[in-house]
């Protein structure tokens, strides 16, 4: 089992690509980089992870999608073509949810 070591945002610009079936691939925004540690602390791996909570490796990924690389794009050059805008998806509501800090 890995463990997450560090959390970071990610920069405007990066993206996931993951391949649908032969002929069609869908990027996303990665939303932050996950630093990922071996329980054992023998090999550590950098995950980026998209705006639908997606990573390569999870086991809950859309079904059929196929990782394929990151790739970046300057924000002003745009997105790719293949880019899903994230208001147009349902995000994820099965995993944990953030409760709001509150001063005590």
């Amino acid at each position: 089992m890995k463990r997450i070591v560090e959390i970071v945002p990610a920069r405007p610009g990066w993206y996931a690509r993951w391949r649908l079936s032969p002929e069609d691939t869908r990027c996303y925004p990665v939303s932050l980089w996950a630093l990922l540690e071996e329980a054992d602390g023998s090999g550590r791996e950098v995950v980026g992870v998209d705006c639908v909570g997606q990573w390569p490796g999870a086991d809950d990924n859309e079904a059929g999608g196929v990782f394929v690389r990151y790739l970046f794009h300057t924000p002003d050059s745009g997105a790719p073509e293949d880019a899903e805008p994230p208001s147009t998806r349902q995000l994820r509501t099965d995993g944990p949810r953030l409760q709001p800090l509150t001063a005590p």
